[in-house]
């Protein structure tokens, strides 16, 4: 364990200005707080605060910030309080402290609304300081190499799980590489140790039988540069075991398939020498197509720069090639802790707009926050962002645009401007129209078409892959289904209240907010208008001595339930003549609730159609078969078939769920069929027996809060 005077020391060591009176003092109050606790390893719990404030110094992390490593379980696990720091350390220590404190209960395995709800005000207080993602990172590292000390096997791996969902995309998103590779090759030793330890053995196999390949390599690279006249270091290692796992992963090969393994890294002095020595080594070696990546030109977002080749080069081996400067290289492994190395250089303007780049993905984010309903969606969204790969498209004007691997047009729109995505009509990709849902590829220039009457398809939640675009599309859509709930609540207590003999008003309307504990007259209207408040109660709300048995025609569906078999069944409709033959259209399925129309078919009786249905298209010359119909909602008690189009995630549990969900909410699948497959989602069908169509917008309300549905919409034909 670091001694208190070997902390301060490697902290003045580079900061000389640093307040060492505050990390005495925090050492000291830590030890203290904590006390006798002790860790799974049977060692002093103060042991990981000290060796947390130890990796950071590494990264040369300023003063502060090696307090709130000392201090950042004090909250959670003693006696003190953020109010005791503040006083003891002032508001900025308190504060970062209060961030890393906010991500300690978090568990992705099992997301939670508080636990979500955490994350989100993590994110919230790292937008403000991003020292509150160091420390929080720095303490995840510690905890992952002393992992083996946890006795229960779930609980390393749930802790393992979420290293890999959270941590290490984090780490890598403000480009700390280094520590991004550490913790997720600590996080694969727990959940797939025997996959890790066979590809160990097979790395030793191959450096016993190899020799000094590394080292012969290396030296022939060294001489080829060296003969242009110019200088540089060059280093190679092998990949990780993780990495190594995930490239056989994702190309089903196998280990003997593999031919770069080992990852060779040239540093020089400039940008220029980057270039030429990018020459030197494709005149000298062959280049393996299709994998030249210039990250120089176009920088990840998290700051990334470096050139990316693969050649067959010295020995016949096929080797990848990593070219970068030495700043370019502190960067890459250090990402946004490297900030902290120059920021007491006079003029230094390059780390400022690498940081820049590095919080760019910060403010995206907390605009996915503004547009998110709860903080569980908030959560699918951002790991949206975090774990896909990009691609790199640009506008008309030459603006680059990076993207996640799988992007539409769509998601390009959305990240041009909000506003963009919302009024999105069509694309032109590399000058060409293509369809909104096309997948974007490296290097194409994108224009986007908009109308001010367009606005989000429910379809669009199919095809984009960024939290940003979902998020959008959903607030969206949420807001249309609002107005519509406002509309068909207003509907239904007109006529509750005018069934009833009593009058509606406005002044009446705003009595019984209180009493439903309500806000706004509008969330009345739409919460009768989901059905979640009945037109009954506001009738008694505002007229107390109101006797009523209006239901506000909401069915109990085991007590509606009917004959469903058949062409023919009991229809409750108005505009028929007595005893005419009268069956619901299975082209559009409509619901009590949905205009309807009806259509004389010789032989069969009445068609009841949507005024919507596309199949009224051909009866629009024969007028003279049309009926005009509506529901009698007095007599509507039965049964009724809606059918749903859903895009589901396919993963463990989420048929069992869906079906959960729908009878929870007092529905009954009648029928389920699958129209598409894939390895991520499948499409299917499903018919719900329901008493009409405010039942069935409960059920897809419902649906569409689940995770596990990426969409549902009503289902035509």
């Amino acid at each position: 364990m670091m001694r208190q005077f070997e902390l301060v020391e490697r902290v003045k060591a580079y900061d000389p200005n640093a307040d060492e009176d505050a990390i005495n003092r925090a050492y000291v109050y830590a030890m203290k707080m904590h006390g006798s606790q002790k860790r799974a390893s049977g060692d002093p719990y103060f042991s990981h605060p000290i060796e947390v404030a130890g990796i950071l110094t590494n990264y040369k992390l300023d003063a502060s910030s090696i307090v709130t490593a000392l201090l950042h379980d004090i909250v959670e696990d003693t006696l003190a309080t953020l109010e005791d720091i503040r006083k003891l350390f002032g508001d900025e220590v308190a504060r970062l402290v209060d961030g890393v404190t906010k991500l300690a209960k978090i568990h992705i395995q099992n997301i939670e609304t508080k636990q979500a709800e955490n994350f989100r005000k993590f994110l919230l207080a790292m937008s403000a300081d991003i020292r509150v993602l160091l420390v929080k990172l720095a303490d995840r590292l510690h905890n992952m190499r002393t992992l083996h000390f946890i006795k229960d096997p779930a609980k390393r791996r749930a802790i393992a799980l979420e290293t890999m969902e959270i941590y290490a995309p984090l780490a890598e998103r403000i480009g700390m590489q280094e520590v991004k590779t550490e913790l997720e090759d600590l996080a694969f030793a727990e959940m797939n140790p025997d996959a890790r330890a066979s590809i160990l053995t097979r790395l030793k196999f191959l450096e016993l039988h190899g020799g000094e390949l590394v080292g012969k390599i290396m030296d022939e690279l060294d001489q080829v540069i060296a003969k242009a006249g110019i200088k540089g270091y060059i280093s190679g290692r092998e990949k990780t075991a993780y990495s190594i796992w995930r490239k056989m992963q994702v190309k089903e090969v196998s280990f003997e398939q593999l031919s770069d393994i080992m990852a060779f890294r040239i540093m020089l002095d400039s940008v220029e020498d980057c270039y030429r020595v990018l020459g030197i080594i494709h005149t000298a070696y062959r280049m393996v197509p299709g994998r030249f990546k210039d990250y120089i030109s176009t920088p990840k977002r998290n700051g990334y720069r470096s050139i990316h080749t693969a050649v067959i080069g010295p020995l016949k081996h096929r080797i990848e090639i990593q070219i970068r400067t030495t700043d370019m290289h502190n960067i890459a492994e250090l990402g946004v802790a490297a900030h902290w190395r120059y920021k007491h250089d006079e003029g230094d303007d390059a780390s400022a707009a690498v940081a820049g780049k590095q919080y760019s993905w910060l403010r995206e984010l907390l605009e996915i926050l503004e547009h998110t309903q709860n903080p569980q969606e908030f959560l699918e969204h951002t790991k949206l962002e975090m774990f896909q790969d990009q691609v790199f498209c640009f506008s008309p004007k030459g603006d680059l645009i990076a993207l996640p691997r799988g992007a539409s047009t769509v998601d390009f729109a959305y990240a041009v401007h909000s506003e963009v995505g919302d009024t999105c009509v069509g694309a032109k990709v590399n000058g060409r129209i293509v369809p909104l849902r096309t997948k974007l590829q490296n290097g194409d220039q994108v224009e986007i078409v908009t109308s001010k009457a367009q606005k989000p398809s429910p379809e669009w939640e199919t095809f984009v892959v960024t939290g940003k675009a979902r998020a959008h599309i959903r607030r969206r859509i949420r807001s249309d289904a609002r107005n519509e709930y406002i509309r068909f609540g207003k509907s239904i207590l007109e006529k509750v209240f005018q069934k009833e003999g009593y009058e509606l008003t406005q002044k009446g309307l705003q009595g019984a907010l209180e009493k439903l504990g309500l806000s706004s007259l509008d969330d009345l209207y739409a919460k009768v208008g989901e059905g979640r408040v009945f037109g009954r109660e506001v009738l008694i709300a505002i007229y107390p001595g109101a006797r009523t048995d209006a239901d506000d025609n909401v069915v109990n569906l085991s007590q509606a339930r009917t004959r469903l078999a058949g062409d023919e069944v009991s229809v409750p409709i108005r505009g028929l003549t007595p005893g005419m033959a009268v069956h619901v259209s299975d082209c559009c399925h409509p619901l009590p609730g949905d205009r309807i129309v009806g259509i004389r078919e010789p032989g069969k009786g009445v068609a009841v159609h949507t005024i919507d249905c596309e199949t009224l298209k051909e009866y629009a010359d024969a007028s003279d078969r049309w009926i005009d119909l509506s529901w009698d909602t007095d007599r509507s008690k039965e049964a009724h078939i809606g059918r749903l189009l859903l895009t589901v995630a396919n993963e463990p549990g989420a048929l069992g769920t869906l079906s959960t969900v729908i009878a929870k909410n007092n529905g009954n699948i009648n029928n389920l069929r699958f129209t598409k497959r894939s390895a991520d989602f499948f499409e299917m069908i499903v018919d719900i027996e329901v008493s009409g169509v405010k039942h069935l917008t409960n059920i897809i309300a419902a649906l569409r809060a689940m995770p596990a549905i990426n969409a549902v919409n009503r289902a035509r034909g």
